[in-house]
């Protein structure tokens, strides 16, 4: 069985199609084929340079910090910048007590990095393990790192990749993680992507009804906890960049047995779980045709290249922008 969400994505083509100009079939294959294995490629497969074995978007990161410092360093400050001045621009400090509050913090987090790069904080606050941590070890590589990584992950979410693990893990959604098979999508795009997106996300669809309280909280909770690009921030940081992918995986598989057993107690199993979802068969094939039919019409459906990848890049500036003050505050 696959919910209705999920159905009316891989057989309501027709509706796309009159609102939006789709790619061929042969066209929407390669990019599928091609722009999945690059994020692959990417984020997963780790190359050795200078001696160095890491994935390619963190040899990229670490040569802006290390060769590129003063550019780097440049980039960081228009990025704080951006962050403090959004909340103001668009009046989202004043809508709750909550929001004064982190722009309060992310002014404090600029004062002191400007502070730090000027040399004027004091000495305690310029011992090894204070700001010169926190600025060079911390706020700098996560100014580069989550940018980058938010467009490569482009890669991994905008062309079909996603969409295919994610009916392929329907099956096991419901009887082990307590939410719908369609929140498979939601579920990997939280964890992968960017988990800001993917609490939007939940939130979204939960407004739609299309998820239940409890199934809306599981996910938020328990999917959405930190995202691939900040834990290669954590990695970094703890020097595991040379066992990455047993990092990234045992994460993964801990993240998601955690969730497997909170979504089973309090408080979480005492939320209200009823919800009006109708769950419809898909027409005829096998669940591997169903995955490959929807991952190869989202795919159709990314015809702007340039828009996928300023949108994620987009976001990853805004996470980044909310993480380096969070980093610079922490002194």
């Amino acid at each position: 069985m696959i919910e209705q969400n999920t159905t009316s994505s891989l057989n309501d083509e027709s509706t796309t199609t009159s609102s939006k100009k789709l790619l061929s079939t042969p066209i929407a294959l390669i990019q599928l084929i091609v722009f999945s294995a690059i994020g692959l490629v990417m984020f997963f497969v780790p190359f050795t340079i200078g001696e160095k074995s890491t994935i390619l978007f963190d040899h990229g990161a670490t040569y802006l910090v290390t060769q590129q410092h003063t550019l780097s360093v440049t980039l960081l400050f228009l990025l704080m910048l951006y962050g403090v001045s959004k909340p103001f621009i668009d009046g989202s400090w004043r809508k709750n007590i909550t929001h004064m509050i982190m722009t309060a913090f992310k002014i404090m987090g600029l004062i002191l990095a400007v502070m730090y790069v000027a040399d004027v904080a004091p000495a305690f606050m310029m011992e090894k393990d204070m700001l010169p941590f926190l600025f060079e070890k911390l706020a700098l590589p996560v100014g580069m790192i989550v940018p980058i990584g938010a467009l490569i992950l482009a890669f991994l979410v905008g062309f079909g990749l996603l969409e295919m693990v994610g009916v392929l893990m329907q099956p096991v959604m419901k009887p082990i993680w307590k939410t719908p098979g369609s929140s498979a999508i939601d579920a990997v795009a939280s964890f992968v992507g960017s988990y800001s997106i993917g609490l939007l996300i939940t939130n979204r669809v939960y407004l739609q009804k299309q998820y239940s309280a409890r199934e809306a909280i599981i996910i938020a909770t328990g999917f959405s906890t930190v995202s691939a690009a900040f834990m290669v921030i954590v990695a970094k940081t703890l020097g595991l960049m040379e066992f990455w992918n047993v990092f990234f995986w045992s994460t993964l598989v801990i993240t998601f047995i955690v969730t497997a057993i909170t979504a089973r107690i309090p408080p979480i199993s005492l939320f209200d779980d009823s919800v009006e979802r109708p769950a419809l068969d898909h027409k005829g094939g096998t669940r591997l045709a169903a995955a490959f039919d929807l991952g190869l019409s989202t795919s159709r459906r990314a015809t702007d290249l340039k828009q996928i990848l300023w949108s994620n890049f987009r976001d990853g500036l805004t996470m980044a922008a909310a993480i380096v003050h969070l980093s610079s505050r922490l002194a």
